[in-house]
């Protein structure tokens, strides 16, 4: 599996997993504590991240929760200069990735703020020039296995819609092999790879997914994987609870995650996942010092 992230020209290890902590500059995500708009509120979100111990900012200024109000580009890149601004200001040296699906808006946040990484959740399915303009920045890609995003109007693709887990696996293996093709084609080698989990999936196909993530972590051992649950719908509704009550469940799935392979843990509460990581990076060590 792979080890190494190439930020800024520098190789990053990734032996031991990654945190990336979520914030939403927002009114309107999902989950209402990670939603922050003013400076103060900004910086500390980052303070907190970092000192929790995460070692990537993920900010994103469009909600793809279901029913969300559609973004104007201009507002979007309105509300990620601001973030992005600030957090260059008092964390210079921050690795920080933009949650965008615009090639235009990627475009910005790289030349004007330095951001390191791009987190597409569309898989470049709503904008034409996003795999192109990825190349042209030379950047790492997060490439997310998207079908049917209900909130934007433009993504039109359908569900998912396999009957066993088999075909499940089948059609996001093939998905992630045709994007990653193009991707390489053009020139992008650093291609993270995210399984879309809750993105155009049933509470059934995610937790089949789950299952199988060795699988598919197994069929790319040159890409690193990401996974992106925490608090999400396939927890809260499958237990009967709320957003707010769901982060025991997300440290479960964080749990079999990481034991799958996973290098990076996308979270909303950094020092529950950095504390996972810690637990079963030190599980591992003892069986190996044992055996």
């Amino acid at each position: 599996m792979a080890a190494m992230l190439n930020l800024r020209g520098i190789l990053c290890d990734m032996t031991i997993p990654m945190v990336m902590g979520v914030m939403n500059v927002t009114p309107d995500s999902f989950f209402a504590a990670s939603r922050i708009q003013d400076e103060e509120a900004i910086r500390k979100r980052a303070d907190q991240i970092l000192e929790e111990g995460a070692s990537i900012i993920d900010v994103g200024g469009y909600s793809t929760r279901p029913g969300a109000e559609p973004v104007s580009v201009d507002d979007e890149m309105h509300r990620l200069a601001c973030a992005l601004g600030i957090i260059r200001k008092y964390h210079s040296e921050a690795i920080i990735s933009v949650d965008t699906f615009r090639s235009e808006v990627a475009r910005c946040s790289v030349r004007d703020y330095d951001v390191d990484i791009i987190n597409d959740i569309s898989g470049g399915q709503l904008d034409d020039n996003m795999f192109q303009t990825v190349a042209d920045l030379s950047v790492p890609y997060i490439l997310t296995h998207s079908h049917g995003l209900p909130s934007l109007p433009a993504f039109t693709s359908s569900a998912v819609t396999p009957e066993d887990s088999d075909m499940l696996l089948a059609e996001v293996a093939r998905y992630f092999a045709t994007h990653l093709q193009t991707l390489n084609d053009l020139g992008v080698t650093d291609v993270i790879l995210d399984p879309g989990f809750g993105f155009g999936k049933t509470l059934e196909q995610n937790y089949a997914l789950m299952h199988r993530l060795p699988d598919l972590i197994r069929t790319f051992p040159d890409n690193a994987f990401l996974v992106g649950v925490s608090r999400k719908s396939m927890i809260y509704k499958l237990l009967g609870i709320t957003p707010d009550e769901s982060l025991n469940g997300t440290t479960v799935l964080h749990t079999l995650a990481l034991q799958a392979g996973v290098q990076i843990l996308r979270v909303h509460d950094v020092r529950a996942a950095v504390e996972v990581v810690h637990i079963l990076q030190q599980t591992q060590s003892s069986i190996i010092n044992h055996s």
